[in-house]
């Protein structure tokens, strides 16, 4: 991490001290006016952080990334996101000639087959599209929390994402499920039903499944997977140190 980086870090964890979190995202909106960005999926966590963002009208684009293969509950989720804040949520859709390629090469379904094909699909349908989502900006929001990964558990709330060379901010990584629950509970946020049926991370539909009692955050993604490193290669992290 460079110098710079550092002091771009500094900045804002000045700022993240704050206990409202609708005032963290307001600071750091006005600090990188235009250059702020949140990813959503529609899961418990990124409705959350969409209605501090809609609620409150901050200057903070939110964009989701449409793989092709997402349940119809997540796209019913996203319309009624849409009808209740009447703001707008920005697509970002895998490349046509991409991934007609790996279709056409190795099949709709070769993910099953092998951790390098799974990792392609994943660049293809996520990655490489989120890359053009993050082009140009300072700040990355993310939904994360660390009960979602044993991957996450030594994250902080601020770091540096040196492979997209921007900040990445986690405003919720520390609530529990009950918090996020009683908060979309109390504010009336819409949620996927999903998370009804023993969902709890939300992805692709042929990748995800309702977990078992006695079963893990992680254990519904990509189950036929070694438990431990269950990532897309989205969220690469980089721990920061004040």
């Amino acid at each position: 991490m460079t110098q710079t980086h550092q002091s771009e870090i500094q900045q804002i964890s000045l700022l993240t001290n704050s206990t409202e979190i609708v005032d963290n995202l307001k600071n750091i909106a006005g600090a990188y006016p235009g250059q702020v960005i949140f990813s959503t999926s529609f899961s418990w966590e990124d409705q959350v952080i969409s209605h501090f963002i809609f609620n409150e009208k901050i200057d903070i684009q939110v964009f989701t990334l449409d793989t092709g293969r997402m349940f119809p509950e997540t796209y019913s989720t996203w319309s009624r996101t849409l009808e209740k804040y009447n703001r707008p949520i920005t697509a970002y859709y895998p490349d046509a000639s991409a991934l007609q390629d790996f279709i056409v090469q190795k099949g709709p379904n070769s993910f099953y087959d092998s951790v390098d094909n799974r990792k392609q699909c994943c660049h293809i349908r996520k990655v490489e599209p989120l890359q053009r989502a993050l082009k140009g900006k300072k700040v990355w929001i993310t939904g994360i929390r660390a009960e979602h990964s044993p991957n996450r558990n030594d994250m902080q709330q601020l770091e540096w994402d040196g492979g997209n060379k921007l900040v990445k901010y986690h405003p919720i990584l520390h609530w529990t499920t009950r918090e996020v629950t009683g908060f979309i509970d109390k504010n009336n946020i819409p949620y996927n039903p999903l998370h009804d049926k023993g969902f709890v991370s939300i992805g692709c539909a042929p990748c995800t499944r309702a977990i078992r009692p006695g079963e893990d955050f992680r254990a519904g993604r990509w189950w036929w997977e070694d438990a431990g490193k269950k990532e897309c290669g989205l969220h690469v992290h980089e721990a920061v140190k004040n």
